[in-house]
């Protein structure tokens, strides 16, 4: 018998960004302008359908681990709202499961950024804290990216 388990969460993460609601939703919605703020740099491979029904896939090696990012976009609504479902493996073991919400909203000339992500994590592969901290340091990444002129 293996130890099976199952940890639920709901985070939200908030950020301020001296940018267009537009510019914003661009560097998510081009795979180019994406890659150089989503994920740890170095070799991966990245591919982007970035529609109703379109897929996302990232892949890369960590300190020896694979990791897959696998992702179906189910709602967009252009420059407020992204709404997609995603999955997580680590050497081809699935360790979540989530559904995120990315609210852009305008706030002068900037937008403000609500990330919601409700998670379900997998047999103790990851925790609802380590993915927070790791979203939470790919927005600042994404912030430095908008600060440099993300190009897409």
């Amino acid at each position: 018998m293996s130890n099976r388990s199952a940890t639920h969460s709901t985070f939200v993460i908030e950020r301020n960004y001296d940018a267009s609601p537009a510019r914003v939703f661009a560097a998510w919605a081009d795979v180019n302008a994406k890659g150089q703020w989503f994920g740890p740099g170095g070799e991966q491979e990245h591919e982007l359908d970035f529609r109703e029904g379109g897929r996302e896939h990232f892949e890369a090696a960590v300190e020896g681990a694979v990791y897959s990012y696998d992702a179906l976009y189910e709602d967009i609504v252009q420059d407020e709202r992204i709404v997609y479902t995603y999955n997580m493996h680590r050497d081809g073991v699935r360790m979540s499961v989530s559904v995120t919400t990315v609210e852009l909203l305008a706030d002068g000339d900037g937008t403000h950024l609500r990330y919601t992500e409700q998670g379900v994590f997998l047999d103790g592969i990851d925790t609802p804290q380590a993915r927070e901290h790791g979203t939470a340091e790919l927005l600042d990444k994404l912030g430095e990216a908008l600060a440099e002129g993300v190009r897409a």
